[in-house]
């Protein structure tokens, strides 16, 4: 991937802490093409493969944000933030010294399949014409409606407590984010997203990606 033309797809490793428009926006000024878009958005606390269309191909993108996805990350558990994750500042942490092994897997176990989940207040979901960020950090109340996604793998890789590793294959909509809420709220301690990076979309693989500096040169 030498170059950034129209008419084409790119697989791209966002880095931490640029939002997905951000990755659009610079390389669509550095190659000075028109329509640029991207396939499914990350939140700027989290890394990992960003699928870019630009030209005609812009045309694919529902095709592409259809596709299964898969993640790895960490949750903190024992803590809680209005944006569940570490965007906002955290709770006072409660005690998890009751909180065994055991009932982590198996609270794991109970989001697999198709379940009901509410997007995080801090996501890009637009209402009345602004996204839900814009109004959660006004500290506008609102409620968003709950959705259908399928939790394919849900796998605890690591247990350090109070930090959980972990990896999760699901649909198209699903928010890591919310599954941290939920899953701390199961717990009865309550966790937060800490760190994650979309490893897969369908067939595509972040190990394929390159960076927006390899990109630029």
């Amino acid at each position: 991937m030498t170059s950034f033309v129209d008419d084409q797809y790119y697989l791209v490793n966002k880095p931490l802490n640029w939002t997905s428009f951000d990755v659009v926006n610079k390389l669509r000024s550095a190659f000075k093409l028109k329509k640029v878009g991207h396939a499914g958005t990350l939140d700027p606390l989290a890394t990992g493969l960003l699928i870019l269309c630009t030209g005609k191909m812009t045309k694919q993108i529902d095709s592409f944000q259809s596709l299964e996805k898969e993640y790895e990350g960490k949750f903190i558990i024992g803590s809680t933030s209005p944006s569940y994750d570490l965007e906002t500042l955290p709770t006072k942490p409660v005690s998890i010294e009751n909180v065994t092994e055991e009932h982590i897997y198996n609270t794991a176990k109970s989001f697999l399949g198709i379940i009901k989940q509410i997007p995080p207040p801090y996501s890009s979901i637009k209402l009345k014409g602004k996204r839900a960020y814009e109004l959660a950090r006004k500290g506008e109340q609102f409620e968003l409606k709950s959705r259908e996604v399928e939790i394919k793998k849900f796998e605890i890789v690591k247990i350090a407590k109070p930090e959980i590793q972990f990896r999760v294959v699901c649909t198209k909509g699903t928010y890591i984010r919310s599954l941290a809420h939920d899953f701390g709220q199961k717990l009865n301690t309550g966790a937060l997203l800490s760190e994650l990076c979309r490893t897969r979309i369908g067939e595509y693989r972040l190990e394929n990606a390159k960076t927006v500096e390899e990109i630029l040169k």
